[in-house]
């Protein structure tokens, strides 16, 4: 069988990647760079899958039916450099032939530490508490200073317990959380048991019951909007929520205003409804930790993570099943299929 690609395929990644994997994958293929790390427009990405035999984008990138359409014959697969495939028509690349992975597993502990630093930094007013003393504001200790709330018995109620999500409650459970959660399915009975987690099959029941939530799943159709207004309304008003998961999964607007509105305690975001946008509202406020979108952003895990594309493109060429392939939704396969 002939390979579908030249001996040195043409890969164009569309950011700038740490420099030990970009010289692995100019290495290894014909690599073209984005030396300038500007993100790409949506004639460029489509210039670029036209161009190339592989694309390996990233969270960044919209790669949407409209894109996808726009690629030539030549492009075969799109290795994504992240685990979320959200930004990609996973459909619309399954329907014509084009196989798209992700690099799972590698963000997991990066991205739990990050999650759990919001949890124990947001309650303890953290940064707060920094930027008073940066600013000259700190005139010694006080009884009353800047109080925040203990941590340790608190009930953390944990949306989505998946490889993360699992790996918070880990976490937690050292901390002295009592673990809680609610998940499309009920995790196994030894994993439960292990965690020390508490299920919830009502979202609304357990978030009137919870002292912290931590947003850890993934963003579908079925997320959107998952914490609205409504829900922020049954946090109690010395509660807290962290947010390392997608943006569009808490409504930044209603949250926003029950912030300002004492209506919550704090909240901890590394990741924007309209990102790179941040709500101009939650700008200004105390109560909010606002992150750069880094929680998996270590040397490790980036490293990892291109290792993981490298392996994905390398499968491809030799003829076997790329590892980590994302498959469409069972109802997406259908309709394409």
């Amino acid at each position: 069988m002939p390979s579908p690609f030249p001996s040195r395929p043409s890969v164009i990644v569309t950011r700038r990647l740490p420099a030990p994997v970009e010289t692995r994958l100019s290495d290894l293929f014909d690599t073209r760079l984005n030396a300038t790390d500007t993100p790409l427009s949506a004639s460029d990405l489509k210039a670029a899958v036209n161009a190339c035999d592989i694309l390996v984008p990233t969270v960044t990138d919209t790669i949407d039916a409209d894109i996808i359409r726009a690629a030539g014959p030549r492009l075969k697969l799109i290795a994504n450099f992240g685990a979320g495939t959200d930004h990609i028509d996973v459909a619309e690349a399954y329907a014509r032939g084009i196989v798209v992975t992700n690099t799972p597993g590698v963000l997991t502990e990066d991205t739990a530490d990050f999650a759990m630093a919001l949890i124990l930094a947001v309650p303890r007013r953290l940064v707060e508490s920094d930027a008073r003393t940066r600013s000259g504001g700190f005139d010694g200790w006080t009884p009353t200073g800047i109080l925040g709330h203990r941590v340790r018995g608190k009930k953390l109620g944990i949306i989505g317990l998946g490889r993360i999500g699992q790996a918070v409650a880990r976490r937690a459970q050292a901390f002295g959380l009592a673990v809680h959660y609610h998940n499309r399915n009920r995790v196994s009975a030894p994993i439960e048991a292990e965690l020390g987690a508490t299920y919830w099959r009502d979202l609304d029941a357990m978030l009137k019951a919870m002292d912290i939530i931590s947003i850890n799943c993934p963003s579908t159709p079925s997320t959107h909007h998952l914490m609205n207004r409504e829900r922020l309304a049954l946090l109690s008003s010395d509660s807290y929520i962290v947010n390392t998961a997608r943006g569009d999964i808490l409504d930044e607007a209603a949250l926003a205003e029950a912030l300002a509105a004492g209506k919550l305690g704090g909240a901890g975001l590394d990741v924007y409804e309209h990102e790179p946008r941040v709500h101009p509202k939650l700008l200004d406020l105390p109560n909010v930790i606002l992150a750069p979108h880094i929680a998996s952003a270590t040397h490790e895990s980036r490293q990892e993570m291109g290792e993981k594309v490298i392996i994905n493109i390398r499968a491809m060429i030799d003829h076997h099943a790329c590892p980590d392939r994302v498959l469409p939704p069972r109802a997406a396969l259908k309709k394409v299929s």
